[in-house]
Order: C-alpha cells, then sequence, then structure tokens
C-alpha cells in the first residue's frame, strides 16, 4: 500500500471511475439530434463533460432558443441505461488504484444518487465505495461550484487541505481548486491534457500510476503552499 500525506481521496465518478463518457457523448448526441439542436461529439465533450444538470440544460436551452420542462431529461434516461447495461467497465487499472491507495476514498460526482450506486454496480465498484458516495443532489450547487467536495469532505470528517481530488473534467478541477483541495487530472480516456492544460491539476494518463503520483506530490503534503488545485 501506499502511505500518502492526504487523509481522503475523492473521486469523480463518471470518466474516472466507469468508463461511461464515451458512452454518453454519443447518447447525448442521438438526444440532442432529437431535440433539433445538434450539437458535434466535440461541442459535448467540451461543454457537457463533467457539468450538473443545471449547465447541460441551460446550454441546450440557449441552443434551442426556448425553454425545456425542469424533468425534461428523464425521458430519454432509457437510453443511457440500456447503453450502459450494453457496454459500461471500469477505467482501466482502476482496481489497481484503488488497491494500492491506503486512506479513505469516496465518490463525488454531478450526477444523481441512482444513476452513480448504478454504475458502480454495473462495474464491480460499488463494494469500494458503499455508504461513501456524495452527489450534486446533496447539495446546493453542483460543480464547478466548491459544496459537493466541502460537504464530501466535512462528511468524512477530513479537513478540505488534506484532500485530493480525482477528476477528468475542468468543471471538477475548478471545484476542486475552490474547495482548497489538491486535484489529479485524469486524461487517459475521454479527456484530452488540452482540456486541463493551466488548471494546476497533476495529469496523468493511467490509472495505475496514481498511488505513486499521491505519494509524491510533496507539494500538497508539505502543506508549503495555499490552497490550490
Amino acid at each position: 500500500m501506499t502511505r500518502t500525506g492526504f487523509e481522503l481521496v475523492i473521486f469523480d465518478c463518471d470518466g474516472v471511475l466507469v468508463d461511461s463518457e464515451r458512452i454518453a457523448v454519443r447518447v447525448d448526441a442521438q438526444i440532442m439530434a432529437e431535440l433539433g439542436c445538434e450539437f458535434t461529439e466535440e461541442e459535448i465533450v467540451e461543454h457537457f463533460v463533467g457539468s450538473s444538470v443545471e449547465t447541460y440544460t441551460a446550454l441546450v436551452e440557449e441552443r434551442l432558443g426556448r425553454s425545456l420542462a425542469e424533468d425534461w431529461h428523464k425521458e430519454f434516461s432509457h437510453l443511457y441505461r440500456a447503453a450502459f447495461d450494453a457496454e459500461l467497465t471500469a477505467v482501466d487499472g482502476v482496481f489497481e488504484a484503488l488497491a494500492g491507495i491506503d486512506h479513505p476514498t469516496c465518490v463525488a460526482s454531478n450526477g444523481p444518487h441512482h444513476g452513480i450506486e448504478r454504475n458502480l454496480a454495473l462495474t464491480g465498484l460499488h463494494e469500494h465505495f458503499d455508504g461513501r458516495v456524495f452527489s450534486a443532489q446533496d447539495v446546493s450547487e453542483g460543480k464547478p461550484a466548491p459544496d459537493l467536495f466541502l460537504h464530501a469532505a466535512r462528511t468524512m470528517g477530513v479537513d478540505p487541505s488534506r484532500c485530493a481530488v480525482i477528476e477528468d473534467s475542468a468543471y471538477g478541477v475548478q471545484a476542486a481548486r475552490a474547495a482548497g483541495m489538491r486535484s489529479f487530472g485524469y486524461v487517459g480516456g475521454l479527456t484530452s491534457p488540452t482540456r486541463l492544460a493551466g488548471t494546476n491539476a497533476v495529469l496523468f494518463d493511467d490509472m495505475r500510476a496514481l498511488p505513486a503520483l499521491l505519494r509524491d506530490d510533496t507539494e500538497a503534503i508539505s502543506g508549503s503552499k495555499g490552497p490550490h488545485g
């Protein structure tokens, strides 16, 4: 096991624990076409990945030029469920990463509780986070606001400055920074390094490398600098 200076490691779910982003982007594109406001996959990755439901809805309404019902997305939820049932897997190397981290871990995702729990169960990851799953449903504002990460740290009884956040989106890295937490940006999936460039996140493309990165991040361990992320 790798002993680090952090007291809590907070994982995003989609694209970090479960390899769902590629699937979701494809379904998003299908939904946008049905609504009559087509987005390219590149636009979806840039604007939707890691966003909250509120941000997602606002972007779609802006493109459509009209408002949507509050629960508009529910009529399409079966498309995601079917695709995830058929294709969803854990991110490559994540089981090895979890085995190498000798500190408490939890999940903090902008997704709804039922979706997070379901995806973790589908990929065999649920037992690693049972009882330690936090959703944007728990707070007033999801990422990029810091509320969700602060809620997770508070519930787990850990000072934000002793938390490491594992993310794959600019929204998530921004939220970690605002919470005063150190962020690690996974760029081995859909997110390219350029999308997280300049964010001060430690970028890595192999999940198996995470335990060593946590151990070696002496800047965050020493506390020699102020909050960053």
